[in-house]
């Protein structure tokens, strides 16, 4: 009896030692619980949303892993709000050593639509689990490759990537799951570039994602976002070409970074 105690410690101890191990581990030198981003979105001179980006500041405990509790939230402004209302939250637990996350829910109001989901991600299994918010039902598993994202976590892996050791025009690949998905996105770096904000001048890096053709898009590299050249890496600014016209996103705000940020006056 002993015996087969034992043997099932062991075997069980060996199970959990290999799913840690499929996990990867990143260094994180970019960012930690307690930050707080905010952006302005606009037409033009004309505010149409705010989109603010937070990192609570207590780490949560998500299928026994120590996780990053990410929450993006955007809502629209002035006369948008009055034309087209939207409320919208994205949140991502993110393991702290693997940078992936274990759960993922959104909340999205967008005029008189509503609707409340979430993922479960298993990594040593590679499936996602999709669930109802509200009664924690489940809908539907699906399968996903390996060192899977979510539309948040995916923001805060490409944070850790050492751009250093990227050549202009090279891309970087993530994958990432949505809306029962799985996208395969490149990030291609476009180059290096100082460019003016509110705070003064910043040095930074210039991305270009290679978005699918669609309806909305102008083209493929219709999204650009600078991040800073630093340690950070937040987002600075990004341009997005609609066949309808362009939307830009600017800094407005910033507390709790990991790593002092240098703007040039």
């Amino acid at each position: 009896m002993n015996k087969l105690l034992i043997i099932s410690i062991f075997c069980i101890t060996l199970l959990g030692f290999r799913a840690f191990q499929k996990e990867r581990v990143l260094v994180n030198k970019s960012f930690s619980k307690g930050e707080h981003l905010e952006y302005r979105v606009h037409y033009g001179f004309v505010n149409a949303a705010e989109a603010f980006v937070d990192v609570d500041d207590k780490i949560q405990v998500v299928n026994g892993r120590p996780c990053f509790k990410a929450v993006v939230y955007g809502r629209t402004t002035g006369i948008t709000d009055w034309v087209a209302k939207v409320r919208d939250t994205w949140a991502s637990y993110i393991d702290t050593s693997a940078i992936l996350p274990h759960q993922f829910y959104t909340k999205k109001q967008e005029g008189g639509y509503k609707t409340e989901d979430k993922i479960v991600f298993d990594h040593t299994n590679n499936l996602a689990k999709t669930y109802e918010l509200d009664d924690d039902r489940e809908k539907k598993t699906f399968p996903v490759p390996d060192n899977i994202q979510d539309v948040v976590s995916g923001y805060f892996f490409l944070r850790t990537v050492d751009f250093s050791k990227v050549k202009v025009n090279d891309f970087v690949p993530v994958k990432a799951f949505f809306d029962g998905q799985v996208y395969e996105i490149r990030m291609k770096l476009k180059g290096r570039e100082q460019i003016n904000t509110k705070f003064g001048k910043i040095n930074t890096l210039k991305i270009t994602p290679m978005l699918p053709q669609n309806n909305f898009f102008q083209d493929n590299d219709a999204l650009r976002i600078w991040i800073s050249d630093d340690e950070n890496k937040i987002p600075i600014r990004a341009e997005i070409e609609l066949k309808i016209g362009a939307i830009s996103l600017d800094i407005r705000k910033y507390t709790g970074l990991k790593n002092e940020i240098t703007f040039i006056k």
